[in-house]
């Protein structure tokens, strides 16, 4: 064992200690009253940055929650590596949920709970500590490294493309390297190549100036919630295909080779049906699960509001409804042009007596990149030390919209992420497997020596 593997070793209790620490601070970005533990986190982050010796880690205000930028700079001709994560976390909602407190970090079966413990704190601090082992140990940098983390990820990262651009100088870099995605399974580590994009539109539908009594006029007056459910019901036909007009044109086929590739990972339907709490799946005829997460749009009600909701029953007939739609879109799809088809062709499917207004919110363009890189060949072969087994390349079915203007601004994206199928992100019990935590971070350790043979 190398020196620097066992100060990995001999320090895990200590980086499991530290971690739990950090998800103790409730950095919730989308609620306004805890601005401050936003804050407190970001200031907790760059002094652990500075320990591990990147002593210019500074914390920077933006017109929203604040980033934490820091370097170590070897040599300017070396190649430089930037790192990008978050350090903000969702809504513990809801609470009755947990097994255990959302904020009060609880080891169970090898698994830290808490929120932000896999998406995303104890993936950028798998990265803090990997620097100070290589640091701590004088083993030094064959790179340089820059990490930029924020505190609005969350909430849509809105002033990080402008950070990102008037800081440009202080953060350019060869290469980003992010790890807010996961492996395939715990025996298959893996590369994430490809993301979904996203456009997400409020639908709402209104009727009378008020609430109405059912029986004096319903058969009447046209009621919202069900002209809504009509609405609703044509956005897909029987076959799970969407059925706005161009909604596929620019959608490209799954190859023969990634149909060949997709058939040789040890994907568990049972399994995944088990996860999920389902009874069976089901989607866009012709194509398997996997093609249905990673490769195919989708359309989805995220959210129905209408009428009365509470106990007992009340004979309402509302005077408004609404519901919230995402479209998960794939490589060609513009956020911007799907939103638009959509609102038309909400608006065709309006039926008479209700007036339907289409809001359109934040969206997120498709990526994928070429395995096929240098980039790319370090990660893996970072990752087959580590796990001891050949990585796979994967796509997922989510959605960074940071990823393609990282891309754009700064060079090669690689996702290198560590969380396991089931972590339960945005959801009560969130998880990150301490072994991955421990693996990622010998990982990250190894990375930088391989994107140092091979370029980028």
């Amino acid at each position: 064992m190398t020196d620097i593997a066992k100060y990995v070793t001999d320090n895990r209790e200590r980086y499991e200690a530290e971690l739990a620490e950090f998800l103790r601070i409730p950095s919730v970005s989308t609620d306004g009253s805890r601005a401050d533990d936003v804050v407190a986190a970001a200031e907790w982050l760059a002094a652990k940055i500075r320990e591990a010796g990147l002593e210019d880690a500074e914390v920077i205000a933006t017109d929203g929650h604040p980033i934490v930028v820091a370097s170590h700079i070897t040599d300017p001709s070396a190649p430089t590596v930037l790192v990008y994560g978050h350090y903000d976390v969702q809504p513990e909602d809801p609470v009755d949920l947990w097994t255990s407190p959302p904020f009060e970090p609880d080891i169970r079966d090898g698994r830290m709970y808490a929120r932000g413990s896999v998406d995303d704190k104890g993936q950028v601090y798998m990265h803090v500590k990997a620097l100070e082992a290589r640091l701590a140990n004088g083993l030094g940098m064959p790179v340089n490294v820059k990490l930029v983390f924020e505190g609005e990820e969350e909430v849509g990262s809105k002033n990080l493309e402008a950070f990102l651009k008037s800081h440009s100088d202080r953060l350019s870099a060869d290469a980003v390297l992010i790890s807010d995605t996961g492996m395939f399974s715990r025996d298959v580590p893996s590369i994430t190549i490809g993301l979904r994009g996203l456009a997400y539109v409020e639908v709402i539908c209104t009727g009378p100036k008020g609430d109405l009594h059912s029986g004096s006029y319903g058969g009447a007056v046209v009621n919202p919630a069900n002209a809504l459910c009509k609405i609703v019901a044509g956005l897909k036909d029987e076959d799970g295909r969407v059925t706005i007009p161009g909604f596929y044109d620019k959608v490209l086929d799954v190859s023969a080779i990634e149909k060949e590739g997709l058939a040789k990972l040890p994907f568990d339907e049972p399994g995944f049906i088990s996860e999920t709490g389902v009874t069976e799946l089901d989607g866009e005829v012709g194509f398997d699960t996997l093609e249905r997460l990673w490769y195919r749009p989708t359309l989805d009600v995220n959210g129905l509001l209408s009428g009365f909701t509470g106990e007992g029953a009340k004979t309402v007939l509302p005077s408004h409804a609404m519901a919230k739609v995402s479209m998960r879109l794939v490589p060609n799809q513009d956020p911007s042009e799907i939103a638009e088809l959509a609102r038309a062709h909400i608006q065709n499917l309006a039926p008479r007596g209700v007036t339907v207004e289409v809001h359109e919110h934040h969206g997120g363009t498709p990526w994928v990149s070429d395995p096929a890189s240098s980039i790319f060949e370090a990660g893996a072969a970072a990752l087959e030390k580590a796990f001891g087994s050949q990585p796979v390349f994967i796509r997922e079915g989510g959605s960074i919209p940071i990823v393609p203007m990282f891309e754009s601004l700064f060079g090669p994206v690689m996702l290198l992420g560590f969380g396991l199928p089931g972590s339960n992100l945005h959801a009560p019990d969130e998880w990150i497997d301490l072994e991955m935590y421990n693996k990622g971070i010998a990982t990250l350790v190894d990375l930088y020596d391989e994107i140092a043979s091979r370029g980028v």
